[in-house]
């Protein structure tokens, strides 16, 4: 290798940096790599996730509510079976067969009041299966990201222990031939050393990541990690007020709607539920009678308990004031994350900004560095030292790109935009 092209291999080495990094790359139309959207793992984690299935449970309880509250009776009526007869003691001939039939009746405004409740608690249901939709998204969004910047840190790790290597070998050369010292092969042998352990922390940071996702997902990290687009509907000094079709919002309101209809239906509840019984007789006295039919009706009205029923709504209306507090709570929490995370995303794009600068100037410094040092002009003191400005200005500038994709992630999910 003669002085001049290993310098030129060094630097296309540093400038491929970012060009050539499996982290993050531009933004693709789901139809074009839907395997590497986040809307395709969602769903996958979404199968994965055991608190989804208990919603489908709650949802099946919602609309067995919402039978019973659609019922003619409040409750299962009931049916009553009996005979009587004297052929343990005097046997006349004395028989009685009674068959009574109850059923429980709905009180005033109850019906009505335990229909609204079943119909608020099966919206209340897929409410919560969006706001939990929401909460998975926010998990896969920090696990995606935290995957590409452990590879971008792989990569520059790679790169740097391959440029190291190529560095070390040069110098050593030039040391055997006289025109290096022994303090310049043994610099060159630290800094190769340096990039192995930088390397060897980055490739366990990746498989950690990588487990993560896997865990998340059930299936091996995409080999692409595509970014995600700004919510359109959100420009860059959009109104900080919290967005209502937000699923967390949505969720919370319609805890909210469901606790009120508790309360209602624990107003219209002031008692048990009233019985009305239809009782068919069939009798003789003895031998010698016929049988005799007859029938009657019996209506039960219970007693109301006032300690009863100021423990029901009370605890109806205690929950539906706690409802109320959390979501008050959580609409401010979601209007001050909002503008922290667009703070965050502009700040982001600052950084960017300016890493982008700093790579343009450490690039053109290391070229002209490793001429010098070609030439024989500059120390491979100075050379290192270069090169370690420009790694440091090559892992800023991937950092900040990510950091960018993923202050655009979290946007999104504080906006309740689904991937």
């Amino acid at each position: 290798m003669t002085p001049v092209c290993w310098p030129l291999r060094l630097a296309a080495g540093l400038l491929g940096l970012l060009l050539s990094l499996p982290g993050v790359a531009a933004a693709p139309s789901p139809a074009a790599a839907p395997e590497g959207s986040l809307g395709f793992w969602l769903e996958q984690a979404w199968l994965r996730n055991p608190q989804a299935q208990a919603l489908d449970a709650r949802e099946r309880e919602a609309r067995a509510a919402q039978e019973v509250a659609s019922g003619l009776t409040p409750e299962p009526g009931s049916i009553s079976v009996g005979a009587l007869n004297d052929q343990l003691n005097s046997n006349r001939g004395k028989r009685e067969v009674a068959v009574e039939l109850n059923v429980y009746l709905w009180l005033p405004g109850q019906k009505a009041a335990r229909e609204a409740e079943a119909e608020s608690r099966f919206d209340e249901v897929g409410a919560r299966r969006a706001g939990l939709r929401l909460e998975l998204a926010g998990e896969l969004r920090e696990a995606w990201w935290t995957l590409a910047a452990a590879r971008n840190s792989a990569s520059l790790g790679a790169r740097r222990l391959e440029t190291a290597r190529a560095l070390a070998s040069e110098v050593q050369r030039r040391y055997q031939a006289g025109d290096l010292s022994r303090i310049d092969a043994n610099l060159a042998q630290i800094e190769t050393q340096a990039a192995e352990a930088e390397s060897i922390d980055a490739d366990s940071a990746l498989l950690q990541a990588e487990h993560v996702f896997r865990a998340l997902t059930g299936a091996p990290a995409p080999s692409l990690v595509s970014a995600e687009l700004p919510a359109s509907s959100v420009p860059g000094e959009a109104s900080q007020q919290a967005p209502a079709t937000h699923p967390q919002l949505i969720a919370a309101a319609a805890a909210s709607r469901s606790a009120r209809a508790k309360v209602k239906v624990a107003e219209q509840t002031r008692r048990a539920a009233p019985e009305l019984s239809l009782l068919a007789l069939r009798e003789r006295a003895d031998f010698n009678e016929a049988y005799s039919d007859s029938i009657g009706i019996r209506l039960k009205i219970p007693f109301s308990s006032g300690a009863l029923v100021r423990r029901e709504s009370s605890a109806a209306q205690a929950e539906a004031d706690q409802s109320d507090a959390e979501m008050q709570r959580l609409e401010s929490r979601v209007e001050f994350d909002a503008m922290r995370v667009r703070q965050a995303l502009q700040a982001a794009e600052r950084q960017y900004a300016l890493a982008e600068q700093r790579r343009t100037l450490s690039s053109d410094s290391l070229r002209l560095a490793e001429k010098s040092f070609a030439l024989g002009e500059a120390d491979l003191a100075t050379l290192l030292r270069i090169r370690a400005a420009a790694y440091a200005a090559d892992t800023f500038l991937g950092r900040q790109q990510i950091a960018r994709a993923a202050a655009i992630s979290r946007l999104n999910q504080t906006l309740g935009v689904l991937p």
